[in-house]
């Protein structure tokens, strides 16, 4: 349990003091006590017109780190957050790792019975959350007894003392706070820093263990392979309570200068391009679906000259709304990147100013990638095969999943499950998931090939692609499509303008349209929804 001595010195110089010689500490906590001495106090957050400065966030997480103590959390034990965007979750993120406890983010898009199975499966001892997402919290804590505590941040009612669920006790995020800034706990470089569960499209979500090494070496090589000196101004409407705020926060924590981020609480397209214009930002994060909500605004009549670089991922990125887009922000240049959990977020990026439309960039730094077929054999250039990686990012394994672990770490390779390749100069190409590939009459269709071509269509706004079983063929090729307001295409000639386009062994058959397209929490498009969807509609003969 951490010191809960009073310090004697002021947030900026404790910073400075490290409490235990640490020689190449990668222990996050520390990482975010040598980012303060780095950079310094400045303002380092706007949220909801209010802005808050480096130092300060920085206290409040020490406090936060002794007051979690004080409710029992021992070093080890995992903590779920679950929160809307705020500061925070980022807080809280520090406090935890500074607890020596291990941080278990979840998307706010998790229902009451797949938070119930992350509860359990990790044996959290805590939920930290927002009252929007409360509810969905208390139901779930129901089915979990290791759960304890329930702290309800920003602004909410927490009803101090309230039990729900199977016992937990509700607690304020502030009477945390309330508590004198305590000693930092370390943990070893190799130990649990978080517990990050996968999506969960193809299955139950499976926890992907992920030590201080492998998110400090990933954030650091993230950060050098994507900095461009001044430009730190940055709009982040994607969810900060997701592997992707943890790895940004990290990220940030590397950086050399000081810098300042905007966050949205919900992504909001109007208030984003204010947002964007008020503070002049330079950079933002937004997946594939946001990029196309985006463009429903009037981007060409805002003042968003400032923007110079739009990070795309989790993802493929359509090109024509890449085109779009930056046509209509001509400042900008979108870099796409690839990753997944079980990497720590990160394998590649796209460098400023040297991308590759349609790549998502080169490994960065520390990151081997090979591209081996199914007997595990090295590919040559241009040649698909599954994308594997070997890092010091890759997890150590899933949590108690023994077998799936062996399964997907072979020969010291985590096997992504991704379909892609090389070209000659070293860039990456993501062609799909090996698991969504339909075979048609002996022939290999990628559903992103088909997805393209229909999104080349001005008509329609998503696609998504999947294979519906056929007694003669083996797979039938079947897309769902959204249209925009007000057109009139119909299925007959969406399928005559993929024919146009695509080999007769790709061009889908049956086209279903749809009202909105299933995503994940993510905004990945979801075919296991597309595929009981398909289960419902009958075959087009």
């Amino acid at each position: 349990m951490p010191d809960r001595s009073v310090a004697a010195v002021s947030p900026t110089t404790a910073a400075r003091r490290r409490r235990t010689p640490v020689a190449e500490s990668l222990n996050l906590a520390q990482l975010a006590e040598d980012s303060l001495a780095r950079v310094g106090d400045h303002d380092a957050l706007v949220f909801e017109g209010k802005t808050w400065r480096s130092a300060a966030l920085h206290e409040r997480a020490r406090r936060v780190a002794t007051g979690l103590a004080a409710l029992g959390v021992q070093p080890g034990d995992r903590v779920v957050v679950l929160m809307a965007n705020c500061p925070e979750v980022l807080i809280t993120y520090n406090a935890i790792w500074r607890a020596g406890a291990v941080v278990t983010p979840v998307v706010f898009l998790v229902t009451a019975a797949e938070l119930g199975h992350i509860l359990v499966d990790s044996s959290a001892v805590a939920v930290v959350t927002t009252p929007e997402l409360l509810a969905v919290v208390r139901d779930a804590a129901a089915t979990a007894p290791t759960v304890r505590h329930i702290v309800v941040a920003s602004g909410g009612d927490a009803e101090a003392d309230a039990v729900d669920g199977a016992g937990a006790r509700r607690v304020d995020f502030v009477e945390l706070e309330a508590d004198e800034p305590g000693r930092l706990v370390y943990r070893g470089d190799d130990e649990l820093a978080a517990l990050m569960y996968t999506g969960g499209t193809t299955g139950r979500a499976k926890g992907v263990a992920l030590s201080h090494r492998n998110l400090w070496r990933t954030g650091k090589s993230a950060w050098q392979s994507s900095n461009v000196p001044g430009l730190t101004r940055v709009i982040t409407p994607l969810p900060l309570s997701h592997a992707y705020g943890m790895i940004v926060t990290i990220v940030g924590m590397h950086a050399d200068e000081p810098s300042l981020a905007v966050i949205q609480r919900w992504f909001n397209t109007a208030e984003w391009v204010t947002l964007c214009e008020r503070y002049g930002c330079q950079r933002t994060a937004l997946v594939p679906a946001m990029m196309q909500m985006l463009l429903a605004e009037p981007l060409e009549e805002a003042h968003l000259e400032s923007l110079r670089y739009v990070t795309s991922g989790a993802a493929p990125l359509a090109l024509e709304v890449l085109r779009e887009f930056e046509r209509r922000v001509p400042s900008a240049e979108i870099l796409e990147g690839y990753g997944c959990t079980e990497t720590s977020a990160v394998i590649s990026s796209s460098p400023p100013a040297r991308r590759r439309v349609g790549s998502v960039g080169v490994p960065i730094r520390d990151c081997e990638v090979r591209i081996l077929d199914d007997a595990d054999r090295p590919l040559g250039v241009g040649e698909d095969g599954e994308i594997c990686v070997r890092s010091p990012g890759v997890m150590s394994g899933y949590w108690n999943a023994p077998q799936e672990t062996a399964e997907a770490l072979r020969d010291g390779w985590l096997h992504t499950g991704d379909v892609g390749h090389f070209d000659s100069d070293g860039y990456l190409y993501v062609v799909d998931r090996k698991k969504d590939l339909i075979l048609r009459g002996g022939f290999n269709v990628f559903p992103r090939d088909v997805e393209d071509v229909l999104l080349s269509h001005a008509d329609v706004t998503m696609a998504g692609v999947v294979g519906r079983p056929d007694p003669r063929l083996g797979e039938e090729v079947v897309a769902f499509v959204t249209i925009r307001p007000g057109a009139s295409v119909t299925a007959d000639e969406l399928i005559a303008h993929a024919r146009s386009r695509l080999s007769a062994t790709k061009s889908p058959r049956e086209v279903q349209l749809v009202e909105s397209m299933p995503l994940t929490s993510v905004g990945k498009l979801d075919r296991k929804a597309l595929r009981a969807l398909l289960a419902d509609c009958a075959p087009v003969r």
